[in-house]
């Protein structure tokens, strides 16, 4: 750390979300309010929370189930937290931060983590006489919209969810869980098609088929009809639906309104350099609502690690620190079948070798890609046995084994703990894992707070289970065998 500063410094962070989080919790652990005097603007009511987690909220726990952060938190840590607030623009000459409330805020330096906004496609009787959605038509993004849904869907109902990705297969096994009758509309003809190929799409949407979830792929929904309330949609070959309720989840796209008001130069995401800062001297941005390099990053990883960076940086931990890029990989339960996805989807050059695995009574697929003897590119579906050891490889660039089919064999030899990808979120080991339970974490949770598996998306938390449950049967005493 270099020298003191007589003088704190203001930092204001426009954003509360999940990248606001892990950003505090580097801060923190850098000793950064020594040095600034940090304020988080939320729009939300309440602390940070993990959105991937909102199922659970939807079917019914308590919101307090997924909140990271309770103002409380904010408190004991010296850092001011604005709830219920809403950034309208940085006014970068003066370095203010102006809100909807007419207040300004001035600042040294200022972050913007404003993530991304849903897709809300404008359909035909959508909305009522006063511009507000219609009673049964519903956002899923907030935790306020899972709440207003779980008070409208009653046993029996109809529900059309609008968007087969992760949040939409998400809130549709969750409706489906709770007794309605749920179609899915998407107008790709592959579900996640985001994530997945032809193949893997068709494998996942007969697994979802088999949970009672019906699917319309290759159609978008062109009007919603009803008076007071919601009766029904038509889509765009004409068919009409019954439906008491409808759910956009259509996706995401960076927002970006307040980097606009600000003058800040911005693509499809706010533009950043390698230490995340913007072409204005004293404003940063990262996480969803930022473009690097040409990309923009919609999964909790590249976040996390830019969290990582931009605190180095902020603090003088590593001055030099840089964000390089991120590669993506997803590792889901999606409405109970279990999905992995890694790099390209598809080759892209004729040197580009694929394999190909299709187990079509199982409903299984698996694909790699491989280029110049390198991993490029993986997805699993229904059989993600081999996850661990294709993300160790794909994430450190080794080579691949010649006969490329060892790859997804029980045969091969399973990575050591100390090399076991658990938590792939936050890139945590089996032997880091297996050291916390034996200083003492008797728990998910205590996981959780030890080395943060679990904390992300949470499809690790079922091995976690298993590792304390290892654990407990086996002395420390003994060496640990790989589990698989």
């Amino acid at each position: 750390m270099i020298g003191a500063n007589p003088r704190k410094k203001k930092l204001a962070i426009v954003g509360n979300g999940m990248g606001t989080d892990r950003l505090l919790d580097e801060l923190v652990r850098r000793d950064a309010t020594v040095r600034y005097e940090i304020t988080v603007f939320g729009e939300e009511r309440g602390g940070a929370y993990n959105r991937i987690m909102l199922g659970r909220v939807l079917a019914g726990e308590a919101p307090d189930v997924i909140v990271t952060k309770t103002p409380e938190w904010y408190d004991a840590q010296g850092i001011r937290l604005i709830q219920s607030t809403r950034v309208m623009r940085l006014d970068t000459l003066r370095k203010q931060v102006e809100t909807a409330d007419g207040q300004s805020r001035r600042y040294d330096v200022a972050i913007l983590a404003t993530g991304s906004q849903p897709l809300v496609p404008p359909l035909e009787g959508m909305r009522g006489e006063d511009g507000e959605l219609r009673s049964g038509v519903f956002v899923y993004r907030t935790i306020a919209d899972c709440i207003r849904m779980r008070q409208y869907v009653r046993p029996g109902d109809g529900a059309v969810i609008v968007g087969g990705g992760l949040l939409g297969l998400e809130a549709a096994k969750v409706l489906s869980d709770l007794g309605l009758h749920v179609t899915v509309v998407q107008s790709s003809k592959i579900l996640m098609n985001a994530q997945l190929d032809e193949f893997a799409g068709e494998m996942l949407a007969r697994q979802i088929d088999r949970t009672g979830i019906f699917a319309r792929l290759g159609r978008t929904v062109e009007s919603i009809s009803g008076d007071e309330r919601v009766t029904g949609v038509v889509l765009d070959d004409g068919t009409t639906l019954s439906t008491d309720m409808v759910v956009l989840a259509c996706g995401v796209r960076p927002r970006v309104d307040t980097a606009r008001a600000s003058a800040l130069p911005v693509n499809k995401g706010i533009l950043v350099n390698d230490t995340l800062a913007t072409e204005v001297p004293g404003v940063y941005a990262f996480g969803e609502c930022a473009e690097h390099r040409g990309k923009t990053y919609g999964i909790v990883t590249p976040v996390w690690e830019q969290a990582q960076v931009l605190a180095d940086v902020l603090t003088g931990a590593q001055p030099q620190e840089r964000y390089r890029g991120s590669k993506l990989y997803t590792r889901l339960k999606v409405a109970g079948v279990d999905v992995a996805s890694m790099g390209i989807l598809q080759p892209e050059f004729e040197r580009d070798e694929v394999l190909q695995i299709i187990e079509e009574r199982r409903d299984c697929y698996r694909k790699l890609i491989v280029r110049d003897g390198i991993l490029v590119g993986a997805m699993l579906v229904g059989n993600t046995a081999a996850t661990a050891t294709l993300v160790q490889l794909f994430d450190r660039g080794d080579p691949v084994p010649d006969d490329r089919l060892e790859l997804l064999c029980e045969l091969r030899a399973a990575p050591s703990p100390a090399e076991r990808i658990v938590c792939n979120c936050n890139k945590v080991t089996e032997q880091t894992l297996c050291d916390a339970i034996d200083a003492g974490a008797d728990s998910t949770l205590a996981l959780g707070e030890a080395t943060r598996a679990g904390t992300g998306c949470g499809s690790c938390k079922g091995e976690l289970a298993q590792l304390l449950a290892q654990r407990a049967k086996t002395p420390n005493s003994l060496p640990l065998l790989p589990t698989g």
